[in-house]
């Protein structure tokens, strides 16, 4: 009998052992946990943060389509500016200032003709002294 309360004793003290390493095992799980916990807690902060800035992105993208509208009812503005105002005035010059190309040729002309004219005279001239030279 003695030999079975040894034998239980034995078991016992076993089984004290393995209760301990259990509750050593236990306490490391959970200073686990509280380090999940604490790692939860910082990624669910991180999460507010990330869907603070995601809220000021889309205010600012907002911001930004409600600009590019308005510089494209601005451009729209300049290119029917162009086509209808500049371009008409533009064409408008060209046409006069051919128109006063075409005057100022017209006007010039008959000073062409006084040129050759005067030209032909020299040279006249030139050929009477010439004749008057061999005459004397």
């Amino acid at each position: 009998m003695e030999e079975k309360l040894n034998l239980i004793l034995s078991k016992l003290g076993s089984l004290e052992t393995d209760m301990q390493g259990m509750k050593a095992n236990m306490q490391g799980m959970k200073a686990d946990m509280t380090d999940m916990k604490a790692d939860m807690t910082d990624m669910k902060a991180d999460m507010q943060g990330m869907k603070a800035d995601m809220t000021d992105m889309k205010a600012d993208m907002q911001g930004m389509k409600d600009d590019i509208k308005r510089l494209d009812a601005k451009v729209a503005k300049i290119e029917l500016t162009l086509e209808n105002e500049i371009r008409v005035n533009i064409q408008r010059i060209a046409e006069g200032h051919l128109d006063l190309s075409r005057i100022l040729h017209d006007a010039m002309k008959p000073n062409a003709e006084v040129e050759m004219l005067a030209i032909k005279v020299r040279k006249l001239e030139s050929e009477v002294r010439d004749i008057k030279f061999r005459l004397a």
